[in-house]
């Protein structure tokens, strides 16, 4: 997987147009869209028209299921499904995350994030369940499926992950 830059991370819950522009006039390399795409999926559509590639749809999901407002909520949408229309929109890339495992250490759901991987042509982001350097290589061996990168948070915070040698594997698998 290729390791990317981010200059700024802005979590703040974006439905006004007027936010990623803020964010993209300051330097912010992609706008990261959550519940907002859900609920409002105009807003989405004319994100991605008014900034074509820097905009990225982080989609959390229970067992193929969409979860919204900070996971309080299923929404019944089907996460492949959702992705598709989006990917449709414009979007540079889908964030998947695993909400049964985010946090838990358990490891990423390979097969779901490669399904849904597989079901479009834009990028797709694992996330939830990074437990360590095993989870590095078997996402690096399904990166040929659209798995361009992972997200880590617990698993760095808590020592079980080394970032400098789960970048070197990432690198290493990259150039192979």
């Amino acid at each position: 997987m290729p390791s990317a830059t981010i200059s700024r991370y802005n979590s703040a819950a974006a439905s006004a147009i007027s936010i990623p522009e803020r964010c993209l006039d300051d330097g912010v390399s992609y706008v990261i869209i959550g519940t907002a795409a859900v609920k409002n999926p105009g807003f989405l559509h004319d994100a991605c028209g008014a900034f074509p590639g820097h905009i990225i749809v982080g989609l959390d999901a229970k067992e193929g299921k969409v979860a919204v407002d900070g996971w309080s909520k299923m929404t019944g949408h089907d996460v492949i499904d959702l992705a598709k229309k989006y990917e449709d929109y414009g979007v540079e890339a889908i964030i998947y995350t695993d909400i049964g495992r985010d946090g838990m250490l358990t490891g990423v759901n390979i097969e779901a994030t490669v399904k849904l991987a597989q079901a479009l042509l834009i990028p797709v982001i694992a996330s939830g369940g990074l437990a360590g350097i095993e989870d590095i290589r078997r996402l690096c061996a399904v990166e040929q499926e659209g798995i361009s990168a992972a997200i880590a948070g617990r698993a760095i915070y808590d020592g079980s992950l080394d970032f400098a040698l789960a970048q070197a594997e990432a690198d290493r698998a990259s150039a192979s």
